[in-house]
């Protein structure tokens, strides 16, 4: 993870009352955040999206 002596506040009293708890979720959001995000948009989602054809009920009833 990340050196945690950064993240104190040079006082206790300049920071707001977090749980250990709240903490952790907001380390393990901002650790979701910054993976790689996949690309949006451009070639790759339009493949994606062309496999299914839309309207397809049952794809997986078609005799192709």
């Amino acid at each position: 993870m990340s050196d945690h002596s950064d993240d104190l506040p040079a006082s206790p009293e300049a920071a707001p009352t977090e749980t250990p708890i709240q903490r952790a979720l907001r380390e393990k959001q901002e650790a979701i955040a910054a993976r790689p995000k996949p690309p949006r948009g451009g070639r790759f989602q339009r493949e994606q999206a062309a496999r299914v054809r839309s309207g397809a009920v049952r794809p997986w009833s078609s005799k192709g």
